[in-house]
C-alpha cells in the first residue's frame, strides 16, 4: 500500500513545523481552508514524556513502533525502559531531534533498550512488517493521510497477529476530514507548503473504523484531558508480508524487528 504524495510529504514540506521542532516552541497550528485553527502542542512534544504519556507507555508490549514520532519523547522514554523501539516520521527535523535524544539520554539515565528513528511514511515499506508487538498513534496521528480506515488497515498489516495498537483520540465525538496547512501565526492566510489531508477522530468514530480493519477494543481511558483507546488485532492481515520475505530483516526476531536499521534514513 502506498500513500498519496500529499499524505507522505505533508509534514516534510511544512517549514514552520521544522522550525518549531528545532526551536522547541510554537506557536504552531493546523489551519483549515475556512480559517479554523488547531493549536499544536510543540512544547509538550519537545519535552520529556509526561505522566499521561508514561501511563500509556506502561501498556506497551514487546517491540514498539511509534508512527509519527515527532521529536521523539516517547521513543526516548521507551528506550530508557529497555524496550526495542522504532520511531518513524516524514520530517527530517523530527528524525534528527529523535536521534539526538537517543544519543544523549537525560542526566542519570542511560538508554537500555534499542531505539532507532527513520525518515519514513507509515505507508512506505517498514522493517519487520507483520511482527510488531505494539504500534502507537499518539498526538492526533490517527489523522495521518486523512483516511482513518486506510491507516488502520495499514497498521493491522504492520502488527503481529493479536498485536496491540494504542491510539490517542480527540476528547469529543468527532469524525472530521479536512485539508490543512501548517502555519506559525494566527492570522496567516496560508502555510508554506501545499494543503494536505488530515482527520480528527473521537473514540466512537475510531471504534467504528477499527472494526472494519479487524481490530477489537480492549480498553478506553482518559487522563489529563486526553483520550485513548487500546485495540488488538484479531488476525494477521493479508497485507502483511510473509515471514520469509526479503523485505524483512534477516534476524526475524519479534523482539528486535529493526535490528539493522540506521538511526536516520535519509
Amino acid at each position: 500500500m502506498s500513500s498519496p504524495p500529499a499524505a507522505r510529504l505533508a509534514w516534510a514540506a511544512a517549514d514552520p513545523y521544522s522550525t518549531a521542532l528545532r526551536s522547541g516552541r510554537g506557536p504552531l497550528f493546523l489551519r483549515r481552508a475556512d480559517g479554523w485553527l488547531l493549536p499544536l502542542e510543540v512544547e509538550r512534544w519537545c519535552a520529556r514524556a509526561d505522566p499521561v504519556d508514561r501511563e500509556v507507555l506502561d501498556r506497551c508490549e514487546g517491540a514498539v513502533l511509534d508512527v509519527g514520532c515527532g521529536p521523539g519523547r516517547l521513543v526516548a522514554e521507551l528506550a530508557a525502559r529497555g524496550r526495542n523501539v522504532l520511531g518513524i516520521d516524514v520530517s527530517d527535523a523530527a528524525v534528527e531531534h529523535t536521534a539526538r535524544r537517543l544519543r544523549s539520554p537525560r542526566p542519570g539515565q542511560r538508554a537500555r533498550g534499542e531505539g532507532r528513528a527513520l525518515r519514513r511514511s507509515v505507508f512506505d515499506p517498514l522493517p519487520g512488517e507483520g511482527h510488531w508487538d505494539t504500534v502507537l498513534l499518539m498526538d492526533g496521528n490517527i489523522g495521518i493521510g486523512g483516511d482513518p480506515a486506510a491507516l488502520l488497515e495499514r497498521v493491522t498489516g504492520i502488527l503481529r497477529p493479536h498485536g496491540l495498537l494504542i491510539v490517542e483520540t480527540v476528547p469529543v465525538d468527532v469524525d472530521e476530514r479536512a485539508r490543512v496547512q501548517v502555519v506559525d501565526v494566527v492570522d496567516a492566510s496560508c502555510g508554506t507548503g501545499a494543503p494536505f489531508p488530515w482527520a480528527r477522530l473521537g473514540t466512537p468514530a475510531l471504534l467504528g473504523y477499527a472494526r472494519g480493519a479487524g481490530l477489537r477494543a480492549v480498553a478506553q481511558w482518559e487522563a489529563g484531558g486526553r483520550c485513548f483507546a487500546a485495540l488488538r488485532a484479531r488476525r494477521a492481515s493479508s497485507s502483511a508480508e510473509p515471514p520469509k520475505s526479503t523485505a524483512l530483516i534477516s534476524s526475524q526476531r519479534v523482539r528486535k524487528p529493526f535490528a539493522e536499521s540506521p538511526v536516520a534514513d535519509r
